[in-house]
């Protein structure tokens, strides 16, 4: 008897499940909080519903964000850091430009190249920050020490995360590509025991830990590195050593942006939009500017704010009529889009009762853009349920 009970009781969950699945559009029709829009290949409409409304986009507006990016650098376009040798006190400098994804692994092609320049012993290395404004505040980040929260700059490695096993009396890198540096064994201190993610929590930490990181490598590659460190702008006795590129690509960059929804990928890449094309420091006013004057360039909105580039923010505010002409515009980046289905790409947005989602529908060959957006408590996957759905009734 007690098995037929489960049985019978899993049975009618997925029934159940099933019957939510199959009345996702009309379950939505009945959300106040939310809107609705699908168009074919020749921008007519399948089906709509407040289209016009506006309402918090989370991290859909990472697509935004990439399209401006693409259009401005393109595809191929590879983020920048300058080194700089400085003979009179046998030190590295180092002037970042907002590289999104100077990861471990870059960091050994650059220490290759140092070794390639001859340079057989450090007393320190330092950084310069002044691409970046010192005081970066990104309305909707919070102070906590998930990754989705690290602080922003021109000089960062790792997204200006760590990632550490804690034991009871030790702490080790939980990473085989990336050294304990002083500063992530002093961020561990204090976390429970176990594999931790977590952010530098403090701004002026990013260049300290890309020094602490490269400076590591270098010694572990028998070039012996003193602890001598200062952030500040680069001496006039220093040369330009050389000039590295990453070996992503922008469009590489953005593939992993977007399947991640990393945020702190999506506001550097806004922050150096800014610095870009109104010089440096990069701030968040530059970086509005841009993408307001894209914005009135390309679409003409008038209803719109965007404040940052990666969704964080609740003070954004998108319709689906914005962001399907983001998509429309985005049409020959779509394999740059999450997979959700073979026949389905699309970035999701999640904040606290806002789910989002904005992509691509396969409907005979053609790819129709569409935008959910609910701004009130909703299940995880009833998104995905409602987009399964349009596709069903408009494939």
């Amino acid at each position: 008897m007690r098995i037929s009970a489960i049985l019978l009781s899993t049975i009618l969950l997925l029934l159940t499940q099933h019957s939510l699945a199959a009345n996702a559009l009309a379950t939505l029709n009945a959300l106040p909080s939310s809107s609705l829009l699908l168009v074919d290949e020749n921008k007519q409409i399948l089906h709509s519903r407040n289209a016009e409304d506006t309402y918090i986009p989370a991290s859909t507006i990472k697509v935004l964000t990439s399209l401006i990016a693409l259009e401005h650098w393109g595809s191929d376009y590879r983020f920048k850091t300058d080194f700089y040798f400085d003979d009179v006190t046998n030190s590295l400098w180092v002037k970042g430009y907002g590289d999104p994804f100077l990861v471990s692994e870059e960091i050994d092609i650059i220490v290759n190249k140092i070794k390639q320049e001859g340079i057989n012993e450090l007393d320190g290395i330092s950084v310069d920050n002044s691409y970046f404004s010192k005081s970066i505040n990104i309305d909707g980040q919070g102070n906590t020490l998930n990754p989705y929260d690290a602080s922003l700059g021109a000089t960062a490695a790792n997204f200006n995360t760590i990632n550490v096993r804690v034991y009871l009396d030790a702490v080790s890198s939980s990473e085989t590509q990336t050294p304990l540096t002083p500063l992530a064994n002093k961020l561990a201190k204090g976390l429970d025991i176990g594999t931790h993610r977590i952010n530098l929590g403090n701004a002026e930490y990013g260049s300290r830990y890309f020094a602490e990181l490269l400076k590591a490598k270098l010694n572990l590659s028998k070039i012996p590195t003193d602890t001598f460190f200062q952030s500040g702008k680069i001496p006039d006795t220093a040369e330009l050593l050389f000039t590295h590129q990453n070996s992503k690509t922008l469009e590489q960059i953005i593939i992993s942006m977007l399947e991640f929804s990393n945020n702190f990928i999506a506001n550097q890449l806004f922050l150096a939009l800014g610095a870009d094309i109104y010089d440096a420091p990069a701030d968040t006013k530059k970086s509005e500017t841009v993408v307001n004057n894209y914005i009135k360039t390309n679409f003409n909105w008038t209803d719109h704010i965007i404040i940052e580039g990666a969704g964080l923010s609740r003070k954004n505010r998108m319709s689906a009529q914005h962001l399907v002409d983001v998509l429309n515009k985005f049409t020959s980046y779509r394999h740059l889009m999450p997979a959700q289905t073979n026949d389905i790409f699309a970035k999701t947005g999640t904040l606290h009762n806002v789910s989002t989602y904005a992509g691509y529908i396969n409907r005979n060959s053609h790819w129709s853009p569409f935008v959910i957006m609910i701004n009130e408590p909703v299940n995880f996957h009833f998104r995905k349920e409602v987009a399964l759905e349009l596709h069903k009734q408009y494939k």
